[in-house]
């Protein structure tokens, strides 16, 4: 590694000068804050001097040293709330470097090659994306609680929290079980390139003060020391632009100092980096969130990338070329443990995307694919048909006998009114989550609520399609052979002889929103499902 000035050129003039911008600033709120005390010290000395002897300049010099010393006492709070606040971020799964040995090595043969400092540890994400993130700030050093892969406990203070240490590499899970290693090293290269703009004295300590305010508008919010958030609001104001425009130049830099490492290859794997996205974004909330909902979480969400966007590349001709790739060595094999590392990563999503809790539970335990069609898939339709039987009920006359058959369903649906049922459900489903939000909130904190929820709320007329598909596949899997099954990039499916079928939708919303019953009736014949006979429910 080349000395400290050539790690400072990987600045650029237009980053640094930026980061001064910022830092001006910071002086100028400094000088602010100082002012009155040297109002004060002039008026003290004059009078010692005898020069301010007369009236009214003794009651003066009394107030401004009041004043000054009431700044004073503000500044000091505000600038150790600003210097001690810890900034949000998002957790992550630390991965220590005897999990993960060849990772690291990969890493620093990267930042060797570019002549930049190498990151101080790494870290995974449930999400397809990829930073560097500095933890040397005063109050996360303190922070404790988070388990590392085969590293003991994260975050009660390691090699990325001294001070002056490196930032650390953050890497979207996702992007090691789909991507192959010649394409991580290149997506990683402009990534690790940043340690070099990080190493800058002044850009450190620009990001650190934006940081800082940062935290203390949050402090500010939360706390009984309100008052915080306003001059800290303020100050961001002024130094938004710039603090931008210095990222942005940082960003400039270090695809600059990438250029040269598998540069050919980056534009290739770029290409990965959205089809994994694509991919990921359809198993979270199409195959785990249903899982999630009944307290299940899928204990290898990364693997299960990769077999849907294997399906994808199966069924889309724009991915034909794709599966090819999958003889090459997979970036997961630069683990030790991929197992391990999946799980903690699948643990952490189901906490980030759902609000689950932080560790397993009996009413939280994983699940693992083989098991998922029938401890996952079966259990969904038989809750959601016991939950429209159950409306149903409510709805009905006392006098009319309650059953639990597809019959009455299509019976009720083709004379009476589609939308009471379906605001009942919509009710329904809405009690049912109060216990379960109060019971997270009370137990886990703030923590326990989704940072990143999935879906948007449905419609009443959707939620009731949804509870009669689920309804007409128990019917099926209990009086025509069906069986629950998983498909990697629509979630659970209904499988007959062997045989996905997907045309159930369309009969279903005929007589949802039409009140026609026929399509869905001679669908139930042509499958062999006998409607009047009794579902089994949860």
């Amino acid at each position: 590694m080349s000395g400290t000035g050539s790690i400072a050129e990987v600045g650029t003039p237009s980053a640094r000068s930026r980061a001064l911008a910022v830092l001006r600033v910071r002086s100028r709120a400094l000088a602010v804050g100082l002012l009155p005390a040297a109002v004060a010290v002039v008026l003290v000395s004059a009078r010692t001097t005898g020069r301010l002897a007369s009236d009214p300049w003794p009651a003066v010099t009394l107030a401004v040293c009041a004043v000054a010393a009431f700044v004073l006492l503000v500044g000091g709070i505000f600038a150790a709330v600003v210097l001690r606040a810890s900034p949000a971020m998002t957790p992550t799964v630390p991965l220590s470097e005897s999990a993960a040995p060849d990772l690291y090595r990969l890493v620093r043969d990267l930042a060797d090659r570019m002549d930049v400092p190498a990151p101080s540890a790494i870290a995974l994400t449930p999400d397809c994306d990829s930073w560097l993130e500095d933890r040397t700030h005063a109050a996360h050093r303190r922070a404790r609680g988070r388990t590392a892969i085969s590293g003991g406990a994260a975050g009660a203070g390691g090699p990325e929290s001294e001070p002056g240490a490196a930032p650390v590499l953050v890497i979207g899970s996702p992007f090691l079980w789909w991507m192959r290693v010649a394409e991580l090293r290149a997506v990683l290269a402009p990534v690790v390139a940043g340690t070099g703009p990080s190493a800058h004295p002044d850009i450190a300590d620009a990001r650190g003060f934006v940081r800082g305010l940062d935290a203390a508008v949050d402090v500010g919010g939360r706390r009984f020391l309100g008052w915080i958030a306003a001059p800290a609001r303020l100050l961001l104001r002024l130094c938004r632009v710039d603090a931008a425009e210095m990222e942005r130049g940082v960003a400039a830099a270090a695809s600059d100092r990438a250029q040269g490492v598998d540069y050919a290859l980056r534009i290739v794997a770029q290409e990965q980096v959205g089809l994994a996205y694509a991919g990921w974004d359809r198993l979270l909330t199409r195959v785990a969130l249903p899982a999630w909902r009944m307290g299940r979480w899928p204990a290898h969400l990364d693997a299960g990338v990769v077999s849907a966007l294997t399906e994808l590349s199966r069924r889309d001709r724009l991915a034909d070329g794709f599966t090819s790739r999958l003889g090459e060595r997979p970036a997961c094999d630069l683990l030790d443990q991929p197992g391990a590392v999946d799980e903690a990563a699948s643990l952490l999503a189901a906490r980030l995307f759902h609000g689950g809790p932080a560790d397993a539970g009996p009413d939280w335990s994983p699940v693992d694919w083989a098991a998922y069609p029938e401890e996952v898939v079966d259990r969904k339709w038989r809750t959601e048909a016991a939950r429209l039987l159950a409306a149903l009920d409510a709805l009905s006359a006392p006098s009319v006998p309650a059953a639990s058959t597809v019959e009455r369903v299509l019976t009720y649906l083709a004379a009476a009114d589609a939308d009471a049922l379906a605001g009942r459900l919509s009710g329904d489903l809405a009690r049912e989550a109060v216990p379960a939000v109060a019971a997270a909130a009370a137990g886990r904190g703030a923590d326990a609520l989704p940072l990143f929820p999935l879906e948007a709320p449905r419609s009443g007329r959707d939620l009731l399609a949804d509870h009669v598909v689920a309804l007409v596949c128990c019917a099926a899997v209990d009086s025509a052979g069906g069986e629950p099954g998983l498909d990697w990039l629509d979630g659970p499916v209904l499988l007959v002889a062997g045989v996905r079928r997907a045309d159930l939708a369309g009969p279903v919303l005929s007589l949802v929103e039409d009140r026609d019953p026929g399509p869905l009736r001679d669908w139930l014949a042509e499958v062999g499902v006998r409607p009047e006979k009794p579902v089994r429910l949860v």
